[in-house]
């Protein structure tokens, strides 16, 4: 409904002050009209449009007869103003529960065939309404992060790991107030997620399969081309770093050892892992980082800040998957009510979700996601950077040739043992950058959100190691693997002995890509965990 109301009972309580079982004729049929365009039909702001949207619900109900003549004349000609009252200052409903009631609608209707705006009843969400206030201020206020400019957005969301619930999702700062329901980018998949998803495409894969049996798997990152391509894969600063293990891969969010891992895995498996976390594609390529739908409109496809909340989530409850809950229960008109559980699928074995969360500690610790990093707080995660290709620089909308860092969106997903948290930042506008120390603002969002839920303990207690594993020095085994990457050890062509101690500068061809390509060969567009050639994500 308009003016900020969510449902009939609540809009006939705003401008009637009356309870919708006590309305008249004419006031029911105001409101019924008013639900497929509620602020085109607002009585107080479009009388006559009201009037008329009005007046074609009472001529429905005559031609069907359930109303009578009389009554038909009576509704018609009384004026749609009659009865309303003055609107209070304060809606209904404030301001930073737009988006997440949005999603609460689209789900009762999902799983009731009901809509909330049209039918009288009550709904119970899962929404923390404290953390719900605090994520707002972290983003309107300039108490916590520092942004360049009113224009950056941020979408987020938080989910108890444990049960799918919802408990905080904000699409956008700085809010029109005169849009009720709008687009919530928190739960759209137009942008890219960069290497946060090598974690659900690359290594967990890899390690649910066996093709690594430890964080301690050896790994080159050497000059490589995409499989079955000439087009080579670069990384970030244009170097190879020689041999290293997957979690240190991980950690400093190198290119080459991604892809390498993909193709061990292959992209069959790839596939139907990401399918048992709750994301899917139309097609896979081999590239940096799978990130937005690129080629199917809607959200059927690709990567949001819900969808890779609720992915992490299974590394931090050890390999469950729980599909986004917005809704607790909903009671309807006749008393009768439905109550939404959520029991989970499982989507991975437990080792892997451990093993996972002990190599994207150490991202926190010592690698790109320092900034996220909070004293006391166990927790573990990994930063993405997209990037612009060649042919879209010159179409940026504000000067970046003094800057270091160039990007459309900068993200940070994380999770601690309650709660899990995807954060999007960019630009409404793809084409205005991010430059510099807007690539710190995912991060701050994040750790300043974690700060405060991990005010209750739950993050002071780390994960417990489950049956299966054992750990030596810094890096976890599988009791029944040997430590080796299988893929590594049967390609003849990545000896780690030719690489162990060097670091190369890679070539500087700037032709190399694909349709999926972004640009991260340019040399005003990288960042320790941008994207290089095809993908265009990290």
């Amino acid at each position: 409904m308009s003016n900020s109301n969510y449902g009939m009972q609540t809009a006939a309580r705003s401008y009637y002050g009356k309870d919708l079982k006590d309305l008249s004729l004419h006031q029911t049929a105001l409101l019924a009209g008013m639900p497929q365009a509620p602020n085109q039909y607002d009585p107080y702001t479009h009388p006559e449009a009201a009037t008329n949207r009005r007046n074609l619900v009472l001529r429905e109900m005559h031609d069907l007869k359930y109303i009578t003549d009389e009554q038909y004349e009576q509704a018609k000609n009384t004026p749609v103003t009659d009865g309303l009252q003055s609107l209070k200052a304060s809606t209904s409903y404030p301001a930073y529960m737009d988006n997440y009631l949005k999603e609460v609608i689209e789900q009762v209707e999902e799983e009731t065939g009901y809509n909330v705006l049209t039918t009288g009843m009550e709904v119970y969400t899962n929404v923390n309404t404290d953390a719900q206030k605090k994520l707002w201020d972290i983003y309107n206020t300039g108490d916590y992060v520092a942004y360049p400019d009113d224009e950056m957005q941020v979408a987020s969301t938080v989910m108890d790991v444990q049960t799918g619930k919802v408990i905080a999702q904000l699409g956008s700062r700085n809010q029109s107030t005169n849009v009720s329901f709008g687009t919530n980018q928190a739960v759209e998949t137009n942008r890219d997620f960069g290497s946060t998803m090598k974690p659900i495409t690359d290594y967990a894969p890899a390690l649910e399969n066996e093709v690594y049996t430890s964080t301690a798997a050896p790994i080159t990152d050497a000059p490589y081309n995409f499989p079955y391509s000439s087009t080579p894969v670069y990384n970030w600063d244009k170097k190879y770093y020689g041999g290293m293990t997957i979690q240190y891969a991980i950690q400093e969010s190198r290119n080459v050892p991604a892809v390498k891992t993909l193709e061990a895995v292959g992209l069959d498996e790839s596939l139907k892992f990401l399918n048992r976390i709750g994301i899917n594609y139309p097609e896979m390529f081999y590239v940096n980082a799978f990130s937005s739908n690129t080629s199917k409109s809607g959200n059927e496809y690709g990567a949001s800040s819900e969808k890779m909340a609720a992915a992490y989530a299974a590394f931090a409850n050890g390999g469950t998957y729980y599909k986004p809950q917005y809704v607790n229960r909903v009671v309807f008109s006749d008393g009768t009510e439905k109550t939404f559980s959520n029991n989970g699928s499982k989507a991975m074995k437990e080792t892997t979700a451990y093993m996972m969360t002990d190599m994207m500690k150490t991202v926190l610790q010592s690698g790109t996601g320092t900034n996220a990093a909070i004293s006391g707080v166990y927790q573990a995660g990994k930063t993405g950077t997209s990037n612009y290709a060649d042919d879209e620089l010159a179409k940026l909308t504000k000067p970046y040739y003094y800057s270091s860092i160039v990007t459309p969106d900068e993200l940070f997903v994380g999770y601690t043992p309650k709660y899990s948290m995807a954060v999007w930042t960019g630009y409404s506008n793809r084409l205005t950058p991010i430059l510099d120390d807007g690539v710190k603002v995912a991060t701050d969002v994040y750790r300043e959100m974690m700060l405060y839920l991990a005010q209750d303990g739950s993050a002071s207690e780390d994960w417990e190691m489950p049956d299966g594993l054992y750990r030596s020095g810094s890096y976890v085994y599988l009791n029944s693997g040997t430590g080796y990457n299988r893929y590594y050890n049967n390609q003849q062509y990545y000896n780690s002995s030719s690489y162990s101690s060097y670091s190369t500068e890679a070539s500087s061809d700037t032709s190399a890509s694909s349709e999926h390509s972004g640009d991260s060969n340019n040399n005003s567009s990288n960042h320790s965990d941008s994207s290089s050639g095809n993908g265009g994500d990290d």
